[in-house]
């Protein structure tokens, strides 16, 4: 076996030689499996990992593998039939039922198999990810006086200084509370401004994970069209008088799935609306780091316009670095603020006082500004050779809009087209991609793909994903 053998074939190998060996007895050590199949110890350990991983062996640090010992029978399963009548007791009548459909959110966050393509991911491929950055700060966070102590509830002064500026306007680091990312904000914010039974606006579409916390609350969903220019202001009027929402969900900015920045027109209009509705506007400014090289002057945000206290901001460093580096901000004028703290403080304590002082050397650093001048010329580059690619093997992909910031892009697929069907035919070609349904509470105008070039290995690999992804819509639609 020569050094380019893959740890598959070893493992199929070894797993072939198992029954040389007694139950609990040991395998030959890794320097003599590296010898004898000539390759590298980072194969042996692989293979001896995959093996382990089917209960096959037992590793054990310092004394090497060994055959696993015979499972013994399981133990008969009980009877959890009950939890269905419990989990749907919600005690009032005119409550959302409070199931919970994550599936639209583990579509972006599971792994492909191997091989795959990764067009459905939401979050940065590992080369654009500052990870020596993160690392240096988070070295040097460590040796901080103080660092692994209790942090105040509402985050580190300096912390919640730095995203106020961002923020811009006249927030202050007193409206600022840091959250463990912005799945955790939105989850607060919602659960502050809307009791169980409730409505609450949202885009349509709109991304899934926000979908999920408001019907997990027991919310009501309730969808208001957007178009290349937003969210449309006198359906979002309609929609505030017939539901009686008290807020309404939006991301102003390269809002996902579409990619839309709200128009300079429209941004008076929705903070009016929500302000004469007695409503607030939950503002989820997600990928404001993510800009593209050619965007030009970026939007403030709407809570930077805002001196009422109508919007509820939410924004955050996890898309521009790594999915583990979770820290985001709530920033919030008047009363709501206090309950946001609340709830922040019972759902979670604090953030983890490490990860803040992390945070804080990383966008101190030199590096955070070369760092997101490259991930913003990278993804201009990505975004190209995507529409590129498109428009030559897939040119029945309708892309009215191709956004300048953000990591995705939406196409609306030829009409006879179905969703499920291309979505597993594409991952059996090798390439994985995020169907359109879920991005809607209700039913959807046409069928639509999110495609992702954030999370693959460079320009290459898009251009062959979308080979692969012609073969799958040769297979469905012939």
């Amino acid at each position: 076996m020569h050094e380019r053998s893959s740890v598959a074939e070893l493992a199929e190998q070894l797993r072939r030689e198992l029954d040389r060996y007694s139950p609990g007895g040991k395998l030959p050590s890794s320097r003599a499996l590296v010898e004898r199949f000539r390759v590298s110890p980072v194969t042996v350990s692989r293979a001896l990992a995959q093996l382990a991983a089917e209960g096959l062996v037992v590793t054990r640090p310092g004394a090497g593998a060994f055959r696993a010992r015979t499972r013994t029978a399981p133990a008969p399963a009980g009877d959890t039939s009950w939890q269905e009548v419990a989990l749907s007791a919600d005690g009032a009548a005119d409550l959302v039922p409070r199931s919970v459909d994550a599936s639209g959110v583990l579509v972006s966050l599971a792994a492909p198999p191997p091989g795959v393509i990764e067009f459905n991911g939401g979050y940065l491929h590992p080369s654009l990810q500052p990870e020596r950055a993160m690392a240096a700060a988070l070295s040097r966070a460590g040796r901080r006086p103080g660092a692994w102590g209790r942090p105040p509830m509402e985050g580190l002064p300096e912390l919640r200084e730095w995203f106020a500026r961002g923020i811009g306007g006249s927030f202050t680091a007193a409206e600022v509370l840091i959250t463990a990312g912005g799945q955790s904000a939105l989850t607060t914010a919602l659960r502050a401004l809307a009791p169980p039974g409730a409505p609450v606006l949202v885009e349509s579409p709109t991304y899934p994970g926000m979908l999920a916390i408001a019907r997990a609350a027991g919310l009501r969903p309730v969808p208001v069209p957007v178009d290349a220019d937003g969210v449309k202001p006198a359906l979002l009027a309609d929609a505030f008088r017939a539901s009686g929402a008290p807020a309404f969900v939006c991301q102003p900015l390269f809002q996902n799935p579409t990619g839309a920045v709200l128009a300079p027109e429209r941004r008076g209009e929705v903070l009016r609306i929500a302000r004469q509705a007695g409503a607030f506007v939950v503002e989820d400014d997600f990928v404001r780091r993510l800009v593209h090289e050619d965007a030009g002057p970026l939007p403030r945000p709407l809570a930077a316009d805002d001196p009422d206290g109508v919007v509820v901001h939410v924004c955050s460093l996890t898309k521009a670095t790594s999915p583990s580096f979770r820290v985001s901000a709530l920033a919030a004028r008047g009363p709501v603020l206090e309950r946001l703290r609340a709830i922040q403080v019972v759902d979670t304590f604090f953030v983890p006082r490490p990860l803040q002082e992390a945070a804080l050397e990383l966008v101190g650093s030199p590096a955070w500004p070369r760092h997101l001048r490259s991930v913003s010329a990278e993804l201009k580059a990505r975004r190209d050779a995507m529409t590129t690619a498109l428009g030559l093997h897939l040119p029945d992909f309708a892309l009215p809009h191709v956004p300048s910031g953000g990591y995705h892009l939406w196409p609306r697929l030829p009409d006879g087209a179905e969703e499920s069907a291309l979505t597993a035919a594409a991952l059996r070609a090798g390439v994985a991609i995020t169907p359109g349904r879920p991005y809607f509470s209700a039913e959807p105008p046409a069928a639509h793909v999110r495609l992702s070039f954030a999370a693959v290995a460079g320009t290459g690999e898009i251009a062959e994903g979308v080979r692969r992804l012609r073969t799958a819509c040769e297979e469905v639609l012939g």
